[in-house]
């Protein structure tokens, strides 16, 4: 049924285009998917492993295939599945209802012009947006000194790692991981809507 399709959304790398396709439930869990983009030189595959699924997602960034694996029940039920680059942050892949896959592929949009404007001005530095790094980082750092970056174990103590277009705050006791966007002024907004900040923590 309509009301039960699920979009996905990429930018491809090749050509730069936005590629935003609909699939049902059904078709995503039925078999492999092989969604490529129209212009024939990239590719999004979804391949079917039982009760979970492996999605590789050719990156914009760093031109390489990055592959995850997650359930078939968050595949077809979440409402909004958001892959990035492991290296750098930057998302690459939405998968969900079509509200939310279409607001993810705005934030992408966003961030791959800033990407092209700095590649044009040979001027892309250590980070996607430097000015909202550094305001997503002092504004953590409020909520850390307020005491309110925890871990879902009980730990208070975690690390932080800062990357290309994204935080990653590492809980120092279980290893879990919480990733925070730094990529456009939304990101930044949506962090300071939040009094706390909490890792989900893992189980040993």
């Amino acid at each position: 049924m309509p009301e039960e399709a699920r979009l996905i959304g990429r930018v491809c790398p090749v050509c730069g285009q936005s590629v935003i396709v609909r699939r049902t439930p059904f078709q995503l869990c039925a078999g492999d998917s092989v969604l490529p983009c129209p212009c024939g030189k990239s590719e999004l595959r979804i391949a079917q492993l039982g009760d979970r699924c492996e999605i590789t997602v050719p990156c914009l960034l760093c031109a390489r295939d990055h592959t995850a694996v997650c359930s078939n029940e968050a595949l077809v039920g979440q409402r909004l599945l958001a892959l990035s680059c492991p290296q750098s942050g930057l998302g690459i892949c939405c998968i969900g209802e079509e509200g939310p896959v279409y607001q993810a592929m705005e934030k992408l949009e966003q961030a791959v012009d800033k990407l092209r404007e700095d590649d044009a001005a040979e001027s892309r530095g250590s980070f996607l947006n430097g000015a909202v790094m550094s305001e997503v980082l002092e504004e953590l750092r409020d909520i850390a000194q307020r005491g309110g970056v925890s871990c879902g174990c009980g730990s208070r103590d975690y690390g932080v790692k800062v990357g290309y277009a994204a935080v990653d705050l590492v809980c120092a006791a279980c290893g879990a991981a919480l990733r925070l966007p730094a990529a456009c002024p939304d990101d930044l907004d949506g962090l300071c809507a939040r009094y706390t900040v909490t890792i989900p923590g893992r189980k040993a």
